[in-house]
């Protein structure tokens, strides 16, 4: 019988540990080599830390900073601060000193983990404003960590000799459902961003119902891969507890620049992504694919085929027969198996999209040659998950019905609202805000429109904040054109224009390689990357990319004019969110001439 009630994850990951102790909980790589972790282990070092916290006297309720990277020590420090009813105050491993500063100072943290020495400094440098912020604790070993940083070993060493070592248990007893277990700050696409309230209810009930229609596909033998980051609640949720509930493995990525590398030497069974690894792999094949000699590419072109006869297959979960079967089979055996063995993807069971809209062409090539995605929808403030396709019902372009217990309508001007279990607290000293986004009968405003078909599959078309207003008065929503231009290989990245205008344009930041690869082909000559962007050529090229992948959309909707830009879009570069949504707002301020080139005063 379980010990700890499983009203928290603190506590269900201490009844995996009795349960599965020397089996591997996690494993990570260093020197080369992979190195496993048993569930004994994390747990030795989750309660050393949680002594430690002890023994400074953190409290019940206090807020503790972490920011890091993905690695084995962030599943560590959250066990450890939210075993004794602490507060996790994650923060985005790519955030600036300023940002960490906001949220270290608007959540009163009382002192913070950093990942790295870069994350460290960065702490120390926020340390001067955010002054409730006592200690630093680091987690990459240090010769001579600075005054007031000690090393996450020392901390070890000093919570092994805390004497009241029963004060763990007690704490751990003592957290109630409504307790507040992290604090998770809004990406800020406009203004600040905000402290969402997530309780340890929000998350058991969250990864508990999202994964009661699917319970036969988990195992202990299961590999999960962790390189979405931590500090946002779809890889906490889906990638961290979900793996901790069902005492599978989790492999930590060494960073998304090696993740295929990754995939290859460690082959996970489930996969929790975002649509940009997917889109990533799927734009990779087909440019390798292109440049494949005749026969290959035939070859190809038949598994193409088939893949995409195999869809209702797929989808609806439908043994495949007859003469179909057999081209399929044949397909496989010549294209998609290798396929899914260089990918590291040949032992994948079923694989999760979610933080933004899946494009209906990147969804249909995996499930096509037979690796299934489940793309679901949710937000921070959802703890993230409230829909998903379950296999065998998937509906490609929609993100499912609502998982159980979970209640979704449609509002004014079309918004999706949510009344479920997971729905946060609120903001975090912010009454206003939290007031602003719920109904008067207890619904959660998501911001985003969307339509629900009658077996209560919800389709999102945007964003109420995104939507576009024309100045004929047409609202228009640029995230689907965007999609839909995303697919081109031409194109890495784009931002509708047109609000109050009376036609749509475009920024586009060009797939370079690709178009380089293009130009010279074509005998393009050029001298840079600015230069090749003028050529009228190139122009000519990406205005029929873009007349090809938005022709099923209203005239209303057309892009009439286009510019190309030499830039990529970045966090670094401001004009990307952590999670990788674009703030519009700095587009359009940093990038005004290009867009008032477009709109010159005889057409505009």
């Amino acid at each position: 019988m379980a010990k700890f009630k499983e009203s928290s994850m603190a506590a269900i990951f201490q009844n995996r540990v009795a349960e599965l102790g020397d089996r591997t909980c996690v494993m990570y790589k260093t020197g080369g080599k992979w190195v496993n972790l048993s569930w004994n282990e994390m747990n030795t070092m989750v309660r050393d830390l949680a002594y430690y916290l002890l023994s400074i006297g953190v409290k019940k309720g206090d807020r503790v900073g972490l920011f890091s990277p993905n690695r084995y020590e962030w599943w560590v420090a959250d066990l450890a601060i939210t075993s004794i009813g602490a507060i996790n105050v994650p923060i985005y491993a790519t955030n600036s000193a300023e940002e960490a500063e906001y949220v270290l100072q608007n959540s009163e943290s009382r002192l913070c983990f950093a990942g790295t020495k870069d994350h460290m400094d960065k702490v120390l440098q926020a340390k001067k404003k955010a002054k409730r912020v006592k200690e630093v604790i680091v987690f990459d070993e240090l010769q001579k960590p600075p005054k007031g940083v000690l090393t996450v070993k020392q901390c070890y060493e000093i919570g092994q000799k805390f004497k009241r070592k029963n004060e763990f248990e007690k704490r751990l007893n003592s957290i109630k459902p409504g307790d507040l277990a992290t604090l998770i700050y809004t990406s800020g696409t406009t203004g600040n961003p905000k402290g969402v309230m997530l309780t340890h209810d929000n998350f058991v009930q969250d990864m508990v119902l999202t994964t009661q229609d699917i319970m036969e596909l988990f195992t202990k033998d299961d590999i999960f891969m962790s390189f979405l980051p931590l500090s946002h609640s779809l890889e906490r949720t889906v990638g961290e507890y979900a793996a901790i509930y069902f005492g599978s493995k989790t492999a930590f990525a060494e960073d998304v620049s090696k993740l295929m590398e990754n995939f290859q030497e460690v082959r996970p069974t489930i996969l929790v992504s975002v649509p940009r690894i997917y889109e990533k792999v799927h734009a990779g094949i087909l440019a390798k694919m292109a440049d494949a000699p005749g026969i290959k590419k035939k070859i190809f072109n038949f598994a193409m085929n088939q893949a995409s006869r195999n869809l209702p297959y797929q989808c609806q979960n439908k043994p495949r027969t007859g003469l179909f079967a057999k081209k399929f089979a044949l397909a496989d055996k010549l294209v998609f198996s290798k396929l899914k063995a260089t990918l590291g993807l040949d032992k994948m069971k079923f694989a999760i999209s979610g933080g933004g809209p899946l494009s209906v062409s990147d969804a249909e090539f995996f499930l096509g040659m037979g690796i299934t995605i489940l793309e679901g929808f949710g937000l921070t403030e959802t703890t993230p998950v409230t829909n998903y396709n379950r296999p065998g019902r998937i509906k490609v372009g929609t993100v499912g019905p609502p998982i159980p217990k979970t209640k979704v309508k449609i509002g004014e001007d079309g918004e999706l609202l949510i009344k479920g279990p997971q729905v946060m607290k609120g903001y975090w000293k912010n009454p206003k805000a939290t007031k602003e986004v719920f109904t008067k009968d207890g619904y959660f405003r998501t911001g985003d429109i969307a339509t629900i078909d009658e077996d209560g599959y919800v389709t999102i078309t945007g964003r109420l904040k995104d939507l576009i207003i024309t100045a004929g008065g047409k609202n228009i929503s640029p995230q689907n054109i965007e999609n839909s231009l995303k697919t081109s290989k031409f194109i890495e990245q784009v931002a509708v224009i047109g609000d109050r205008r009376k036609y749509l344009s475009a920024l586009v930041v060009p797939d370079f390689v690709a178009l380089e690869k293009w130009a010279k082909q074509n005998g393009v000559a050029f001298t840079s990357r600015d230069d090749l962007i003028t050529k009228p050529e190139v122009n000519k090229i990406i205005e029929e990319e873009i007349a090809k992948y938005t022709k099923q959309y209203a005239r209303v909707e057309q892009i009439r004019k286009f510019r190309l830009l030499n830039a990529e879009w970045t966090q670094a570069t401001e004009e990307l969110t952590p999670t990788q949504k674009v703030k519009r707002k700095v587009i359009n301020a940093k990038y005004a001439k290009e867009i008032e080139s477009m709109y010159p005063p005889d057409l505009d």
